[in-house]
């Protein structure tokens, strides 16, 4: 974390295949404390996304009486893949139309402050580091679990970000050689382990449900929830697996501690069981003793406090 002057004021952008927002917040000491957000659907031209989001910051500049002369940074949190380095974004599977878009550039030109461009997972990572769940860890891993299964790495106390900074593609891990697919490979880790591997996973178990055919995570939980042992097996099935994931991190990482968002801290009554005996299974005793697998805790907000440790973090 950089070592500046404790209270500054920063601005997020949070892209999202499905919508966006932007926030004003202002970092005093050791907290952040926003002072207005607002989101929309992701809809348009890429430039003209950016250019609403970016309008949205200057309207919120001043309703506080400030200006964008008083921002310290602009984060920019999307999915990848993209160059944090360059700040471009490179088509994402969920930004069709994002092609090579430099958006770190069109931000940092329209409100003549510094726009840093993060991966949102690695963005994610930083919030829980700083102000979840990670607090006082200098090894620590964040895990999305959301639609797709993505990892952001905190190693000797540092965002890990990789030669071409991909590292913490977790969900392209393959786990066994057949399986739902996720990340473009039949039987990986977000094939079994994200909300829509879950509802793919519980369609191929039990096709002759008609109601597993299209039905969402958060239905096939309502349903485990409910007694229903179909979907308990499910979400056995995918607690194992999840384990042995985290097993493969846990080995080759050695983490002190590991948060989780998404499905997992909705579900994790229903997922924590098998995972844990997957993992008692799997992984290394010493290395297992030394991590805690736990709920992320930022909640509903972690997309707020990413976009705004995409700005705070150098």
């Amino acid at each position: 974390m950089d070592r500046q002057e404790n209270s500054r004021w920063v601005a997020g952008l949070d892209i999202g295949g499905t919508k966006c927002a932007y926030l004003l917040a202002r970092q005093d000491g050791g907290g952040l404390r926003f002072f207005e957000r607002a989101e929309f659907p992701t809809a348009g031209k890429p430039e003209d996304v950016l250019s609403t989001l970016l309008g949205g910051v200057e309207n919120a500049l001043a309703k506080a009486g400030l200006s964008a002369k008083d921002l310290a940074a602009c984060g920019i949190s999307c999915g990848g893949p993209l160059d944090a380095k360059k700040g471009l974004i490179l088509s994402p599977p969920n930004l069709p139309g994002w092609d090579g878009i430099p958006a770190a550039e069109i931000v940092s030109r329209r409100l003549g402050v510094p726009a840093r461009l993060r991966n949102d997972a690695d963005a994610c990572a930083l919030a829980e580091w700083k102000y979840g769940a990670g607090r006082g860890c200098g090894d620590f891993v964040f895990l999305t679990f959301g639609t797709g299964l993505g990892a952001g790495l905190i190693l000797n106390g540092q965002l890990y970000e990789g030669a071409s900074g991909a590292a913490g593609e977790a969900g392209h891990i393959r786990l066994e050689s057949n399986g739902p697919a996720g990340y473009g490979k039949r039987g990986s880790f977000e094939g079994f382990c994200s909300g829509q591997g879950i509802a793919k996973l519980a369609a191929a178990m039990f096709p002759e449900r008609a109601d597993f055919a299209d039905a969402s995570a958060k239905r096939l939980a309502q349903a485990a929830n409910g007694g229903d042992g179909d979907a308990l097996e499910v979400f056995r099935l995918c607690g194992e697996k999840f384990g042995r994931g985290l097993s493969v991190l846990i080995d080759l990482l050695n983490p002190a501690r590991i948060a989780v968002g998404g499905v997992f801290s909705r579900c994790e009554g229903l997922i924590r069981p098998a995972m844990e005996r997957a993992l008692h299974e799997e992984a290394l005793p010493m290395s297992l003793a030394a991590c805690k697998v736990v709920r992320a805790e930022l909640g509903e907000r972690i997309g707020d406090y990413g976009a705004c440790m995409a700005a705070l973090y150098e």
